[in-house]
């Protein structure tokens, strides 16, 4: 076991975890944030995406010792209702297990295109969420919600 301390949507936070705990289980299992899906456990859905230090991971995928002493946000320090509401207004949502790290995806994407002065384009949309599968709406409601919650055209 190891003792490890990291920052979980803005709280620091010290949990006791065997080595190679995946961070995904480490949310879920010792820390009860349970927004975050398991969809494949292969780092091929995306279902799972965090924001580690701002940028998306597939939480399957990471050992949770490479978090210590970062910043994790997971679906419930979002934080972003604005992409959530446009999510819910656009039709981007259905069963749900996507949801939370397609919201993640793209308050990251967003967040990178803001702070370089870019302008927000469905392909670039597209691109971005390239890693997230959605097996129930299909895209066009994502993109729209989206480009919505950046200011765009839906």
């Amino acid at each position: 076991m190891i003792d490890l301390r990291f920052r979980v949507n803005g709280e620091w936070r010290s949990v006791r975890v065997p080595p190679l705990a995946r961070l995904l289980d480490v949310l879920r299992e010792h820390l009860a944030l349970t927004g975050t899906k398991e969809g494949c456990g292969e780092g091929e859905c995306g279902a799972c995406t965090v924001l580690v230090d701002g940028a998306p991971v597939n939480s399957c995928l990471v050992p949770a010792c490479q978090v210590a002493d970062r910043d994790v946000v997971t679906i419930e320090g979002a934080g972003h209702e604005s992409i959530q509401e446009a999510f819910a207004d656009c039709g981007g949502v259905q069963c749900g297990i996507c949801t939370p790290g397609m919201i993640l995806a793209t308050r990251a994407c967003l967040a990178e295109w803001t702070a370089r002065g870019e302008p927000c384009t469905e392909a670039g949309l597209r691109r971005a969420l390239a890693g997230n599968l959605c097996r129930c709406t299909g895209y066009g409601g994502i993109i729209a919600a989206a480009l919505r919650a950046h200011g765009g055209a839906t």
